[in-house]
């Protein structure tokens, strides 16, 4: 059996820890890395001073993940999307979520201290009860393409333009 327990132990620590100062490509990777291992040290730290060695002792390991990044986010942004297009694919609606949306979503819904977890509320009250709302009140049928755009500092949900389709105008 595996068992995964997570903490918030050293929360503060992380949020605290984050550096500020300018460094060039090449050392930036080497950078990241020994401020991880310095973080990763002080965490056990206040691993061991928050559980009784008695305890720590049966737990075979402990990971301490690296803090998530900009491009992270987004995956985890377009994870959470692709459920909600699965969802709106049931009533042939497709989605369409533009790069503008996607990237005031995970600003949104990440938070130093407590990483992506708050972003399946983000989501869930800017885009989800938002369609939730525009297909009660009739928006969308079968075979609309419902999209989620940024309008300044809101997330707005529309349907696709329905392009003409009487011919090409094009010379």
């Amino acid at each position: 059996s595996i068992i995964v327990m997570t903490s918030n132990i050293g929360a503060e620590l992380i949020r605290k820890g984050s550096t500020i100062g300018f460094t060039s490509r090449s050392d930036e990777a080497k950078t990241r890395q020994m401020d991880y291992e310095k973080m990763k040290e002080k965490l056990l730290d206040e691993l061991k001073k928050a559980f009784r060695p008695e305890f720590l002792n049966r737990i075979d390991g402990v990971v301490v993940f690296h803090a998530l990044t900009k491009e992270h986010i987004r995956k985890i942004v377009d994870l959470m999307l692709d459920q909600v297009s699965q969802q709106l694919a049931e009533k042939g609606i497709k989605l369409e979520v533009t790069d503008a949306a996607k990237d005031f979503l995970g600003e949104k819904g990440y938070d130093e201290v407590f990483g992506a977890r708050p972003l399946r509320r983000v989501i869930q009250d800017m885009v989800e009860d938002k369609l939730s709302e525009s297909l009660l009140r009739g928006k969308f049928r079968p075979e609309d393409t419902a999209v989620v755009d940024l309008e300044g500092e809101e997330i707005v949900v529309h349907p696709a333009a329905v392009e003409a389709l009487a011919g090409d105008d094009k010379p």
